[in-house]
């Protein structure tokens, strides 16, 4: 099972945004997404999601131009996480992983058995069912967060894209995120896509990495390989110091 962009250009209203984009994302694999402010990470993820289309070149699943899939189709496949719930109703944090399951019901039906049973196995799965009766604005962004990719294992699909997921997050919840993402590829088997700002959040959990600067890529690849200073330098425009630890584990730092 794959996710695929093929010579990819990426805009509005077919007005490009930038181009040359190739990527593949595998199931079992995490992909982190590394750019500043404005260089097309949204606009890429709502690309490969099927929410706009491509300006030029393709996204395929599994071999099968994305564009070509009914919407409901594309929504058993591919699971979005946004930085923010959905929404300006009060969910409970139950009702908000339910949503997941909308791909998966007929219209206006009430959910059915195996939908509770997806949502009570999510909500476990992330440590988070003792919440599901509790109003999403009661939550910790680390909880809302938690909850969102809740929705996306209820969903079921094979891929999960996720929007800067540790935007806001203190440092323990970061961590906590992170660990997660790392999971849904090890013992779910999905394909996981995340963008960050941070290179050491993608060392420490992605496989590989594409570095995205004014919509174009800079480089691609095992992320141990393409997150060095001196792509970083370029990435983001400002120095950047490299550091060890005593295990030998790379970190990053700008100044």
């Amino acid at each position: 099972m794959s996710l695929r962009a093929r010579d990819l250009a990426i805009g509005h209203d077919r007005r490009a945004l930038g181009g040359g984009i190739a990527l593949g994302l595998q199931a079992g694999s995490v992909l982190a997404l590394l750019g500043p402010n404005g260089s097309g990470k949204t606009t890429l993820m709502r690309t490969l999601l099927g929410l706009l289309a491509p300006v030029a070149g393709a996204v395929e699943l599994d071999g099968r131009p994305l564009i070509a899939m009914a919407e409901r189709a594309r929504a058993r496949a591919l699971a979005w996480v946004p930085q923010q719930a959905p929404g300006a109703f009060d969910w409970s944090v139950r009702n908000l992983v339910m949503m997941g399951r909308s791909a998966h019901a007929s219209l206006l039906a009430a959910p059915s058995r195996a939908d509770h049973a997806a949502v009570d196995a999510a909500l476990e799965r992330l440590g988070i069912a003792a919440l599901a009766d509790r109003p999403s604005s009661h939550l910790s962004g680390g909880e809302r967060q938690l909850a969102l990719i809740a929705r996306a294992l209820a969903q079921q699909a094979r891929f999960v894209l996720l929007d800067e997921p540790t935007a806001s997050l203190d440092f323990g919840n970061q961590a906590r995120v992170l660990r997660e993402i790392r999971r849904l590829a090890d013992e779910d088997g999905l394909g996981v896509l995340f963008s960050t700002h941070d290179p050491n959040h993608a060392l420490r959990i992605a496989d590989e990495a594409l570095l995205l600067r004014e919509g174009r890529p800079l480089a691609a690849g095992p992320a141990r390989t393409v997150i060095d200073t001196v792509r970083l330098q370029a990435l983001y425009g400002v120095p950047v110091q490299a550091a060890h630890d005593p295990h030998g584990h790379r970190w990053f730092m700008a100044g």
